[in-house]
């Protein structure tokens, strides 16, 4: 099955999948308002996200998380959770995915090029906090079957910029990975590099 890898800094971010429990749960609650508060800001809302909300939706996000079965990787700073929380999603290409991202609007289109370790060349984008808007930084590669973006959005519009370096690290180390289920076999085997 193809999922997503990423070797996370442990002493910059702290994974909120997997971490299931007591484990993060603090970290997950405040990127949780954190998002809720800008979603809230974004329909007209007054912009703090309700804490018995973020509460159960903390205590929901791993099991969601782990349901999508490594096809979506979560992240927030460790120092301060609602500085930055970021998103890694494998999404598969079909034709209606192809044109909505098509559609999106022109400032989507303001991308430069950006090498990832594993993924090879793919797009960067960043986008300065507007109306009702975080400041956003997205990472995408289209690896032809796969689409894999990494999106951050952060909490403070005065100190994102602060953490663009480790959110470069961080999309540089995201990669596809594949089970292979091999039979019963004797010897080695040998696979051609080319």
């Amino acid at each position: 099955m193809t999922r997503l890898q990423a070797d996370a800094d442990a002493t910059r971010w702290v994974a909120v999948t997997g971490s299931l429990g007591l484990r993060g749960r603090r970290h997950r609650r405040a990127a949780i308002r954190m998002l809720l508060g800008h979603g809230s800001r974004a329909i007209g809302g007054q912009g703090r996200g309700s804490g018995l909300l973020a509460w159960g939706l903390s205590q929901a996000a791993p099991l969601l998380l782990r349901r999508a079965d490594g096809r979506v990787l979560a992240w927030v700073w460790k120092d301060d959770p609602e500085l930055v929380v970021v998103t890694a999603q494998l999404q598969e290409i079909t034709p209606q995915l192809r044109t909505a991202r098509a559609m999106r609007p022109m400032e989507y289109d303001d991308t430069e090029s950006f090498r990832g370790t594993y993924l090879g060349v793919g797009e960067k984008l960043v986008l300065p906090p507007a109306e009702g808007r975080a400041p956003l930084a997205e990472y995408t590669w289209d690896t032809g079957a796969h689409f894999v973006t990494v999106t951050a959005i952060g909490g403070d519009p005065e100190r994102f910029g602060t953490v663009t370096g480790p959110l470069d690290d961080l999309a540089r180390s995201v990669r596809i990975v594949d089970d292979l289920r091999v039979t019963e076999a004797t010897g080695v085997l040998r696979i051609n590099p080319a």
